[in-house]
């Protein structure tokens, strides 16, 4: 037979570690959204990125002055 105060500790330590699973399995799924988030931006970005480059070329051929005429 158990202690009653040992079984009552034991249902505390129980009932505190499911609540702790339960805090990590929603801290992991809040890192994989923001993982996924993450990803996300930055991939936009990076087309963000590659768009203004490509902008900044014709800026570059628009300030050549025009070619000689013969």
């Amino acid at each position: 037979m158990i202690d009653p105060d040992t079984e009552a500790r034991l249902v505390d330590l129980e009932s505190l570690l499911a609540r702790q699973e339960r805090l990590l399995d929603d801290l992991n799924a809040e890192v994989l959204r923001l993982n996924r988030l993450h990803e996300r931006l930055l991939k936009r970005f990076e087309e963000h990125e590659a768009r203004q480059d490509e902008a900044a070329d014709f800026r570059l051929l628009a300030d050549e002055p025009p070619p000689p005429h013969y």
